[in-house]
């Protein structure tokens, strides 16, 4: 402890004292900057996606059809982004109408069904991707919480069932849904989803991040606040929230909020999110980050989260990727240091155990 608390000082100290090379703050201990300049010529990052999200907030209507075409309308706004993937809450269909606890299982799915036709025209119509939360059926007289993936073309490419539904849903007819569910394969890389009361449970969220799963999307009936973005970061991937009432927002793998719903844009938002990044552990790694700054420059950013001992390193460049840096540098990911940690416990505990 006493030798690496030694080469803590000893690398701030020449860091400090070195003029030649890059300083600390312009390396981004200080505070990352970024520009368009940075970026290629066409200024699209280098796994550039683009997210929407809805939030049902002051949305009602007298049937499930009524909702269903007010939601269809209000996505218009998104239309001149043209987002690749567009989140909807859970079961947003019969929410906040007259008939939402009026409808039998039976009814629930026949409804959900016709949900899904809509929205795979809406997809196709779009050329987008859209997580569609809704009934699907289960066996047994029973039906799952279910988030289809709809894709560009309209076809459904994979579904999520949700894992913990409440008490009161099970006593409604909600089966639980499998402890494990593989990851959904998309044009832009991996995916998950949670459902709302999901969010209490780690299982779930470990489950797809194991599969490399790098955007978990997460309809629910409430908002969950601070809990979205410590999910970002506790999990290490961009986490999109679509919620019945409240705040949708969209939150980087930092936690930091890209962007959300509010007073003013109450049911939509969107924006784009880089996916060519890595979440580091920022010790000792830290001391490679001028030799990555004085070759790349530009076109990689370095973000470093001074009190949380974090650093975000993400290519700007098309030509640049991430992994080739890692590896070059022999950086370590956060997952990687904790994963090699918890292993060296294991090792000395059994061997050290009487």
């Amino acid at each position: 402890m006493k030798m690496q608390q030694n080469s803590r000082r000893n690398f701030l100290k020449k860091s400090a004292l070195t003029a030649g090379l890059t300083t600390i703050g312009n390396i981004g201990l200080a505070e990352s900057l970024k520009s368009d300049s940075a970026l290629n010529p066409a200024g699209k990052l280098p796994r550039e996606v683009w997210i929407a999200s809805f939030s049902q907030e002051r949305l009602s209507a007298e049937t499930p059809d009524d909702m269903v075409k007010r939601v269809i309308e209000s996505l218009k706004g998104i239309e001149p982004f043209n987002p690749d993937v567009v989140c909807l809450p859970e079961c947003f269909y019969i929410a906040n109408t007259k008939m939402d606890g009026k409808f039998t299982v039976q009814q629930r799915i026949s409804k959900s069904e016709e949900v899904l036709k809509q929205f795979s025209d809406f997809s196709k119509k779009n050329n987008c991707y859209t997580i569609c939360a809704v009934d699907t059926p289960a066996g047994h007289g029973m039906f799952y919480i279910s988030a289809v993936v709809i894709d560009r073309q309209g076809k459904r490419v994979g579904a999520y069932h949700k894992i913990h539904p409440t008490e009161g849903e099970i006593k409604s007819g909600v089966m639980p849904g499998p402890l494990f569910q593989p990851v959904i394969q998309t044009d832009f890389g991996k995916i998950g989803v949670q459902i709302c009361f999901d969010s209490l449970w780690d299982d779930g969220w470990e489950m797809y991040r194991k599969q490399g799963a790098e955007i978990i999307f997460f309809p629910s009936a409430f908002a969950a606040g601070q809990m979205i973005n410590s999910l970002a970061w506790k999990h290490k991937c961009v986490v999109v929230s679509s919620t019945r009432k409240g705040t949708s927002k969209i939150c980087d793998i930092t936690g930091e909020e890209l962007a959300k719903t509010g007073f003013w844009n109450p049911q939509l938002c969107w924006g784009p999110v880089n996916l060519e990044k890595a979440f580091l552990h920022l010790w000792p790694f830290v001391q490679h980050f001028p030799a990555v700054q004085k070759k790349y420059g530009r076109r990689v950013d370095i973000k470093v989260f001074h009190e949380e001992e974090w650093a975000i390193i993400e290519s700007l460049s098309p030509d640049v990727l991430v992994k080739d840096i890692l590896k070059e540098f022999n950086l370590k990911t956060h997952e990687e240091v904790t994963a090699e940690g918890e292993k060296a416990q294991l090792e000395a505990r059994k061997k050290y155990s009487s």
